[in-house]
């Protein structure tokens, strides 16, 4: 089977710390090839990718039939700055976000208002990792207030 990553994505899935059965929020998910890549290293973990396009999460859905019905990936529509943990769901261990603005300096007022929203659904423990790193890097919430 060859791999649907990029050698750039296939890159930051590989340096992300990840063990069975963490639960990882992917912002920006896209049409779903890292949350896929994700969920297939994280045995009985759960990874939830989130987008504000409609589009992008209606493409991850289409191409992730045997993850979502595995119940290890899940989607969203929503973006980074209207995220918020749903009731009863459990906070998550890391959220990675590639090539979203308001974590890469791009978009610095959506930054703003996305921070509290991930830090609010993160674990005490939590890691954010954003690319821009060789290949990743992982930043403190704090720096973004």
């Amino acid at each position: 089977m060859t791999n649907p990553l990029s050698p750039r994505l296939a890159a930051i899935v590989d340096a992300l710390p990840l063990r069975p059965g963490l639960r990882v929020l992917e912002i920006g998910c896209g049409p779903g090839a890292a949350a896929r890549a994700v969920s297939s290293r994280i045995g009985d973990g759960h990874v939830l990718g989130i987008d504000r396009s409609a589009r992008a999460i209606a493409q991850a859905v289409a191409a992730s039939a045997q993850e979502l019905a595995a119940g290890r990936l899940s989607f969203r529509h929503v973006a980074a700055e209207d995220f918020q943990l749903e009731a009863g769901e459990a906070p998550f261990d890391i959220a990675l976000a590639v090539r979203v603005g308001a974590f890469d300096g791009r978009h610095p007022r959506a930054g703003r208002q996305a921070v509290p929203r991930i830090a609010a659904a993160l674990a005490p423990a939590g890691r954010l990792f954003i690319d821009g790193g060789d290949p990743l890097r992982e930043i403190r919430l704090s720096d973004f207030c």
